[in-house]
Parts: structure tokens; sequence; C-alpha cells
């Protein structure tokens, strides 16, 4: 098992997840794949299915009806997959906060290894949060409690 998180730790795959945004935090999210920030020179990659994926990137705050489908997508990723909020709406659900639609916090539903706040964050942030949430499954190996970081 240490291996195998080692390996994570040197290559996660990342799956993103628009829980109903603006789409700021989206745009940013592909930005940061472009050659300008390269993500992939840390060896993430974006993958088209939940059941391929390390890390799941959600943006956006989970109003009534996405808060299942999230359960079920998160449900579908290999063990352990990391959760990395990204933008204010999935920190804190951010100016949907007040909302009749809107669910509590993605932390109260799912296992959150970083936060990225912001609005839109920056795609040095987003970056930031992925390689934070990688060091969680190096801290995983070594068999040391992982606290989850938060990205400034």
């Amino acid at each position: 098992m240490k291996l195998t998180l080692k390996a994570l730790a040197k290559s996660p795959w990342v799956y993103h997840l628009s829980t109903g945004s603006c789409n700021n935090c989206d745009i940013e999210v592909l930005d940061a794949l472009t050659p300008r920030f390269d993500i992939e020179r840390f060896g993430c990659v974006l993958v088209g299915s939940a059941r391929h994926a390390d890390v799941l990137l959600v943006c956006g705050s989970m109003n009534r009806k996405t808060i299942p489908r999230v359960l079920e997508i998160y449900g579908q990723c290999a063990k352990p997959c990391l959760v990395v909020a990204v933008g204010g709406c999935a920190c804190s659900r951010g100016m949907f906060k007040d909302s009749y639609n809107v669910g509590d916090p993605l932390d109260s539903y799912l296992p959150v290894h970083a936060y990225v706040p912001g609005c839109p964050p920056k795609p040095e942030a987003i970056i930031l949060g992925v390689v934070k949430a990688a060091e969680v499954l190096k801290k995983l190996g070594k068999d040391k409690p992982a606290d989850p970081p938060e990205v400034e």
C-alpha cells in the first residue's frame, strides 16, 4: 500500500467536477492545464472518468439536486481519493450561502484535503492546491496522521 501511495503522490490523476458554479473557477482550472501554467509538470493528468481519478477538483456550491450526484461520483472514485475545494463557493458556499436551494458546504459531505479560496482562484493557486493534496498522500504513505492543508 505504501508503494501505491508513493506512486499516486508522484502523478495524481484529476477529475474536474462542477457542482453548479458560475464557471469562473472552471475556466481557471482549464487555464491551469494550458502550456503557460502546465499542471502536467507535476504529473497531473485530467481524466474523463471519476473511476480513474485520484483527486476530485470540486468547483461551485452544491445545490440540493447535485448533492446526491456528487456523493455518487465520490463513491465511484478509487480510494484513497483526495478532494480539493476550488473557489469561494466550494469552500464556504460563497455568495450563494443564503440561497434557499444551496445545501451545506462541501466539507460537511466529503473529506476535503485542500482548500483553494478565491473568486475565481488563480491557476497558480489551483496547482498549489493539487500539490498540497498530493503531500497528504505522502504523509499517508509514512503512516503519519494527515491534516487537511489550506492554500492561501
